[in-house]
């Protein structure tokens, strides 16, 4: 496996951690208001991480690693930004954390858009007959 998907599974694990931590105290406390804050950390925290690290593992062969370890910067950057700027607004409804937030939801997007290249890199590379 490539040091980047292992990086993926690894920051994946903190985030998913702390999504688990984070909803058993939920529970406990019978507060959901942080819902959405929560959903956004197990989807983006773990699921996407988990995706792209399975992808990279899948195509070591022809990765760009470059490319990969941008789109990790980019991915774990915006979820360390976003998912406590979104916890800070639900709390407060303070506008002075949407900045916080848009500008995690943008490192989020552009890593999106990294895996996007990942992906249409390997779609479109030549295959041997």
């Amino acid at each position: 496996m490539p040091r980047v998907s292992a990086a993926f599974f690894a920051i994946g694990v903190i985030y998913l951690l702390l999504g688990m931590s984070w909803g058993m105290h939920m529970g406990a406390s019978e507060d959901f208001s942080m819902m959405p804050a929560h959903a956004h950390l197990n989807l983006l925290g773990w699921v996407t991480m988990a995706i792209y690290g399975t992808f990279y593992a899948l195509t070591q062969a022809t990765l760009s690693p470059k490319l990969a370890w941008t789109n990790f910067a980019l991915a774990a950057g915006g979820v360390a930004v976003m998912i406590p700027s979104l916890a800070l607004y639900l709390g407060n409804h303070d506008a002075k954390y949407i900045p916080g937030l848009v500008a995690g939801e943008i490192l989020a997007v552009l890593s999106l858009l990294v895996f996007g290249v990942s992906v249409y890199r390997e779609l479109m590379r030549p295959r041997p007959a």
